[in-house]
């Protein structure tokens, strides 16, 4: 039953009756398993281009950024630190003073190591009038851990990932938000050196990201002889989920409909703001030192070559079939490309007849297209590439997370577990048409793949509707080529010691 006052927060966020309906739809009947064919391997659907190819590869990205195309690099970058920090949290609140697991014993033998190291020794003076050697000598342990974690000192517990201090040069120390600026002027800069980033920020951030920005980013921009264009948007409150109680019903916090954020599958919208005509997508916390940036920067261009590559031919075919004037052996090489290059197979098309096919052809080649890089597993958590039935017959690939795979089939659970690559969320994607006008990206979401998590709010459990994911189902109905990339281009940080690991030193 629907209040006044819930009709009031639904104007507010933007969000109608009909949506609220269809996502209460969406707990009582969950979501489907998606349907796979197999996984994605470098025989099956990962291109693993050699030395001739990937010269060809740079030298189309390297053509393309001479021309008057927009390419922005698109970071998500909302979340707060605080899963960062699990482990000291824990700390802080345990009986022992001492540090006890192998966590906390590495984080303080190597607490020097850290980027943030003289920012968190002078927060410690501030806070308690001795620096960390002092506070460890005396065996005050949780007075170095709340110096880091609490608003008093650095209140990195509370802070996004995109602020804080990654990594240590000679002269200073850089967040990922300056990383991600550098590695901007080095692969997505235009021909007059104009290189637009775009970060998605929470709203209570935003102040210090943009003053993070207006402090530093004129000092890169004279390093490396560009011109940034920096920008910053918001998760919309118009793609929040209402959240449910265990029978399915709106959940209530004080009597007001709880609304929670509806994950990164929402920045669908915040990318489809952006004037573009290429966009690169990567995490806030995947970033390396400049000593390790080239392999990133390479496989970065390289991506791009193959997305342009493929745009290109797919322009040309579709102008063809738009002239009326071709033959039934170009109608065959289009549809050979669609399935060879595109990775888009229909067991149906051999008994089209070719002014069917044409139709098929042009829905499949007009579409957005996106280029995803692929590491070889190591057994991270993560999402991997796999081909999948989509809901009109036709099987493509897809990045798939465990949720969305029936583990209870023991076939499936299998291909899961022998997958051979997995998602680094490392994008390039194409979103104009051939006609040069952008794709309305939420067109091409594909609803039935969010998925359903287990929360509580004040001791009560609650069901919360994550959106399909962004480079999930957001981008299900997009062609989508996989490219192999090597493990040294992806370096998440998930917790402060991985800070410790030798790619961030």
């Amino acid at each position: 039953m629907i209040t006044l006052q819930d009709k009031e927060l639904l104007a507010k966020k933007g969000i109608s009756e009909e949506q609220i309906a269809e996502q209460l739809a969406c707990f009582e009947k969950g979501f489907p398993y998606l349907k796979l064919s197999a996984a994605a391997s470098v025989e099956q659907g990962i291109l693993a281009p050699d030395a001739d190819e990937q010269k060809k590869y740079l030298n189309a990205w390297e053509a393309y950024t001479q021309t008057d195309k927009t390419v922005v690099k698109f970071v998500p970058a909302s979340g707060a630190a605080s899963r960062m920090f699990k482990n000291l949290f824990e700390f802080l609140g345990a009986e022992y003073d001492a540090p006890q697991s192998d966590f906390e014993k590495t984080f303080f033998g190597k607490i020097g190591k850290f980027a943030f190291y003289d920012d968190l020794n002078a927060a410690c003076l501030k806070t308690t009038g001795k620096d960390i050697p002092a506070l460890i000598a005396a065996g005050n342990y949780k007075a170095v851990v709340a110096a880091l974690l609490e608003s008093t000192g650095l209140n990195y517990g509370a802070l996004p990932k995109g602020l804080l201090k990654f990594h240590k040069y000679e002269d200073g120390s850089r967040t990922p938000l300056e990383e991600h600026l550098v590695e901007g002027a080095l692969y997505a800069a235009n021909k007059s050196g104009k290189v637009n980033v775009h970060f998605t920020v929470s709203p209570e951030h935003r102040a210090l990201f943009k003053a993070l920005v207006d402090e530093k980013a004129a000092a890169y921009a004279r390093k490396y002889g560009v011109d940034y264009n920096i920008s910053f948007s918001e998760q919309k409150p118009s793609t929040d989920t209402v959240a449910a109680d265990m029978e399915n019903k709106p959940f209530r916090d004080n009597g007001k409909l709880l609304f929670r954020p509806g994950g990164h599958g929402a920045l669908i919208e915040n990318l489809n703001d952006l004037d573009a005509d290429v966009i690169f997508i990567k995490n806030i916390d995947n970033v390396v030192p400049d000593k390790l940036k080239g392999d990133t920067v390479l496989y970065k261009k390289l991506i791009a070559g193959v997305l342009i590559t493929l745009q290109q031919q797919a322009f040309a075919y579709l102008q063809l079939l738009d002239s009326g004037k071709y033959t039934h052996e170009q109608v065959l090489d289009i549809l050979q490309f669609v399935q060879k290059k595109l990775f888009c197979k229909n067991p149906e098309t051999k008994n089209l007849e070719d002014a069917e096919l044409v139709i098929y052809l042009k829905e499949k080649l007009n579409r957005p297209m996106r280029v995803c890089g692929m590491v070889k597993n190591v057994g991270e958590p993560g999402g991997g590439p796999f081909l999948a039935y989509n809901s009109d017959g036709t099987i493509s690939l897809q990045i798939l997370e465990s949720s969305q795979i029936d583990m209870n089939d023991p076939e499936k659970k299998d291909m899961f577990e022998k997958g051979t690559h997995f998602n680094p969320v490392d994008l390039v994607c194409a979103v104009r048409d051939y006609k040069g006008h952008k794709f309305d990206l939420v067109k091409y979401v594909d609803k039935a793949t969010g998925f359903i998590s287990y929360k509580s709010k004040n001791g009560k459990d609650l069901k919360a509707l994550e959106l399909p994911g962004l480079w999930n189902g957001a981008m299900s109905d997009w062609n989508t080529v996989f490219v192999e990339v090597p493990l040294t281009t992806f370096n998440p940080v998930k917790t402060v010691n991985d800070l410790l690991r030798e790619q961030h030193q």
